[in-house]
């Protein structure tokens, strides 16, 4: 028996709650379509945990990464009571739970911070990060900027002070340097660990602690970007003070200490959204057993930069995997609520490879819904967009990877009632063959792509937990490794080119092809010399 951890052996899939199902016909997906598709999940799909993106009560103006309550629903999503029955209804199908939790900012209308900008005496006025402007020039304290542009600092008339927004002036940062505020939010989680949430998304977690002397922040270098997208304003300077600040680590360490605490119920875990591109300082997140560990896996975001390239995702592959401690486990990730999906940066061919990819790496592999189905981006024209980044920046707005999830070719493709008004977002044009009942039906479907290899992952301590050493001598199109535990071995061959490539692996025989991207192969071949299709890759069992 080994010892890993459900975390580590199983495979996540996010739910973006907005587009997921909606139950109620006001266009929007609610808890209860989550639960009506828990079935698809676990019989159909066979993912082994759920990430939801928030559904805490907000103003939505940055579509619930402006928490108003940590401890409660909107209603436009449901109950707390619709909550408790997602997670017991997922646990009795074997899901976990997995939550996003904003520790960065609240709303501007969270009931902390109307009291902390309702006077500078009010208790909880240093529960945010409040200045005065800057003395020679009577404005904002430092040249900070928020992500979605403009300063980060914004100017409140009431008390005559500014106060910093890493994000939207929506959204004023917490004060992290506040132990009020941090055994306060400490508390929240704490909440969710009681109601049985079996882990935490923790959203920007690198943005918590910054410099406590406020310096400005130097301008960036030729092609620096603070995200692997471009960010406008903000990617003009480094930002070397605003976030990331040394003493983060201490507060994570906290953090995991709560998360172990409960663990000796039931495995619990964290991930971290971290975009730090450094291997060196991201695998600091993971902490160390002898001062005291953190998340259990920081967000690997690499393979999102890199364009499709094989020798590109190999270096980034092996890069990690040589940085990575030794008893700290990877991940990867190719696509979420903030991407362009994988078939739209990559086509609709280079996804499937892609799927085959993520899912037979060494690593906890994220799946963003509606990937598993090859849907791709919608053009959304700005005077329809809804995305605050979309509406300040135009041309980066993330709704056009955040469309309806597409179930079936009637109205709406399944995602809202006939009568609905009309969803949220606009539904693909591709829906009625781009949705899960037309796939189901095709046996060479993306969606049956993602089937077997889910099924083939679930059932292989190879691809849940074995080694990974790549293979040398292959064409330079081509990445191939070999994934190895308890003597079974499987290797994984991946051509990212539109040509057919001939690959020679004379080290290996008894090979037999378990499943191809295409998935028209199951046969016996002969390494010695054999063949990749364009844009294939192959998942190859090796005999002893």
């Amino acid at each position: 028996m080994n010892s890993y951890l459900w975390w580590q052996t199983g495979v996540i899939y996010q739910i973006y709650p907005r587009s997921f199902k909606d139950t109620n016909a006001d266009g929007i997906g609610d808890l209860q379509g989550v639960i009506e598709k828990l079935d698809y999940l676990n019989q159909i799909l066979g993912i082994d945990a759920i990430w939801l993106s928030p559904f805490y009560p907000s103003p939505m103006a940055d579509f619930g990464y402006d928490v108003a309550n940590y401890c409660d629903v909107d209603p436009i999503f449901g109950t707390l009571e619709d909550l408790d029955k997602l997670i017991f209804e997922a646990h009795s199908r074997d899901i976990r739970i997995i939550i996003d939790w904003v520790p960065n900012h609240t709303s501007d209308q969270h009931p902390w911070f109307q009291d902390s900008r309702s006077s500078r005496n009010h208790p909880k006025r240093n529960w945010y990060v409040w200045r005065d402007s800057k003395p020679e020039t009577g404005g904002p304290p430092n040249n900070w900027l928020a992500v979605f542009g403009g300063s980060a600092w914004e100017w409140d008339e009431t008390t005559g002070q500014y106060y910093l927004h890493s994000f939207l002036k929506e959204q004023p940062d917490l004060n992290w340097r506040n132990p009020d505020v941090k055994a306060a939010m400490f508390d929240t989680i704490r909440f969710w660990l009681e109601r049985g949430v079996d882990g935490f998304r923790v959203d920007v977690a690198h943005y918590i602690m910054k410099d406590p002397k406020y310096r400005d922040n130097p301008p960036a270098s030729p092609g620096e970007k603070s995200f692997h997208r471009p960010h406008g304003q903000y990617d003009t300077q480094h930002h070397l003070y605003d976030k990331g600040h040394p003493d983060v680590h201490a507060v994570y360490r906290e953090f995991r200490t709560i998360l172990d605490e409960y663990s000796t119920a039931k495995p619990r875990m964290s991930v971290g959204e971290i975009h730090i591109y450094n291997f060196a300082e991201l695998v600091k997140y993971y902490g160390t057993p002898e001062i005291g560990l953190e998340f259990h896996m920081p967000f690997n975001f690499s393979l999102l930069k890199p364009e499709w390239n094989a020798q590109s995702f190999r270096k980034l592959v092996d890069k990690f995997e040589a940085t990575l401690p030794a008893w700290a486990w990877p991940n990867y990730v190719l696509s979420n609520h903030d991407e362009g999906r994988i078939a739209s940066r990559y086509g609709k061919e280079q996804a499937r490879v892609a799927a085959m990819l993520v899912l037979t790496l060494r690593g906890t592999p994220t799946i963003y819904y509606g990937e598993e189905i090859g849907m791709t981006d919608v053009k959304i024209p700005q005077s329809q967009q809804l995305d605050p980044f979309g509406l300040r920046v135009p041309g980066l707005g993330r709704d056009r990877c955040r469309t309806p999830m597409q179930w079936d070719a009637s109205p709406n493709a399944g995602f809202s009632h006939s009568g609905t008004s009309k969803p949220w977002l606009p539904v693909s044009d591709q829906y009625p063959t781009i949705n899960v009942a037309r796939e189901l039906g095709d046996r060479l479907s993306t969606l049956n792509l993602y089937r077997n290899l889910l099924t083939i992952r679930k059932s292989s301590p190879a691809l849940q937990w074995g080694s990974y050493t790549p293979l040398d001598n292959v064409p330079a199109d081509c990445f191939v490794y070999l994934r190895e535990a308890k003597g079974q071995r499987f290797l994984t061959a991946l051509n990212f080119s539109s040509e057919s490539q001939v690959l020679h692996l004379s080290n290996f025989v008894e090979a037999k092809i378990v499943l191809s991207t295409y998935l028209d192969r199951d046969e016996t071949i002969d390494l010695k010399k054999f063949a990749l299709r364009e844009n294939e890759g192959i998942l190859i069992q090796l005999g002893n």
